[in-house]
């Protein structure tokens, strides 16, 4: 147990001190006190002589306001966060609902905060939570974690939707029951962020025509491809990324980092795209006109492989935009809640992110609720 001392002691024993002269080690031994602490009391007895130890003998009048302003401030945001979650809860759920919502996040705040900003008494939740469950209630709980589960692994990225979905993979849930579910343990997905385009069309090189023309649609895979160039902030600088998407199931099927957004970073993202698919042949692919797609070492290499080459009009990032979305979703769904201190920590991320969540966990209405991976090889199979 901590020991606590008295206004008064402390202040006799430092008025020993500066009265006897004698060492603070022999004065600190005398009374049974850490030679550090009172080093502390001393400096403060010297600071302030009028009134070292005031109000408990803790704190002074000074610092005893400053702490009650920070847990003031800590007690609103931890209220606003839990309205936050809450939702509608206080305009027109039940009292039943609002202890439902309480036991789901009792882990997580106070139950007394829980019943304070939900406008219930702590005798009724308690009263509430000790009855017996139902089955029905019992299996909401087991659900519930499974929610739980599904909503963390994906960064809190998916909504009752592809929770939903995730779940039927397993059993047959409604998805009206997993709406109220999630609501009732405050989940919601992130909001998704804008974030500006990246490579430079400023250049006086030959650009290609708008063959694709918003066709995202494809049949099969290797049938059509988009490649686009992002970046990622560390302190040791620009992590640049390049991406090539099949646009059968949206997988990503080619990908580079490096520290420069030189062409060497689209072609090495070419090269593995080509290798993925098997080294296809007559794939239409689509870019914007950075420098970097219009290079000659690009071009060649697209003639190589008997690519045909798209670009998006002039300023219009419309024309490319599974990959422009594609960004988006990794950066609000994965990283910018991150600072990278090195880029190999934002190089681990990108890979976490592309080729084990998005391309074989992500599920994508789109694809019938298939992940990209899953939906690419459905084509590929009916290929062979």
């Amino acid at each position: 147990m901590v020991k606590q001392y008295s206004a008064e002691f402390k202040l006799e024993a430092v008025r020993r001190i500066e009265r006897t002269g004698e060492p603070v080690s022999r004065v600190a031994a005398e009374l049974g006190v850490n030679e550090n602490t009172l080093h502390g009391w001393l400096k403060r007895y010297r600071d302030k002589p009028n009134m070292p130890f005031p109000g408990s003998g803790k704190l002074s009048p000074d610092d005893e306001q400053v702490k009650k302003m920070e847990r003031q401030i800590r007690e609103l945001r931890e209220e606003n966060e839990i309205l936050k979650k809450a939702g509608s809860l206080l305009r027109k759920e039940s009292e039943v609902e609002r202890f439902k919502f309480i036991r789901a996040n009792r882990h997580i705040y106070r139950v007394a905060k829980l019943c304070k900003v939900l406008i219930v008494s702590r005798s009724g939740y308690y009263a509430w939570d000790k009855r017996p469950q139902s089955k029905r209630e019992q299996e909401d709980e087991a659900i519930t974690t499974e929610i739980k589960k599904i909503h963390e692994k994906s960064r809190r990225a998916y909504g009752s939707r592809k929770i939903t979905e995730a779940i039927r993979r397993k059993k047959l849930v409604n998805h009206k029951r997993i709406e109220r579910l999630m609501r009732q343990a405050g989940i919601r997905s992130k909001v998704a962020k804008k974030f500006k385009a990246t490579t430079n069309s400023k250049h006086s090189l030959p650009v290609a025509e708008n063959v694709l023309n918003r066709e995202f649609k494809a049949d099969r895979p290797n049938q059509k491809m988009v490649s686009d160039i992002t970046y990622l902030w560390t302190d040791e600088g620009w992590l640049y990324v390049a991406g090539v998407m099949d646009l059968f199931g949206q997988k990503i099927v080619g990908l580079s980092m490096s520290e420069r957004m030189t062409k060497d970073l689209v072609i090495s993202a070419l090269e593995s795209a080509w290798l993925h698919g098997g080294r296809p042949s007559g794939v239409l692919i689509h870019s914007d006109r950075g420098s970097q797609y219009c290079s000659k070492d690009y071009q060649a290499l697209l003639k190589r492989y008997e690519f045909t080459c798209s670009m998006s009009r002039k300023g219009n990032c419309w024309d490319n935009s599974p990959m422009e979305t594609f960004w988006g979703k990794m950066k609000y769904e994965w990283l910018h809640e991150y600072r990278f201190k090195t880029r190999d920590e934002a190089r681990a991320a990108v890979f976490e992110y592309v080729q084990i969540f998005y391309n074989r966990n992500r599920l994508h209405e789109s694809n019938g609720y298939l992940t990209p991976d899953e939906y690419y090889h459905t084509g590929s199979q009916k290929a062979a």
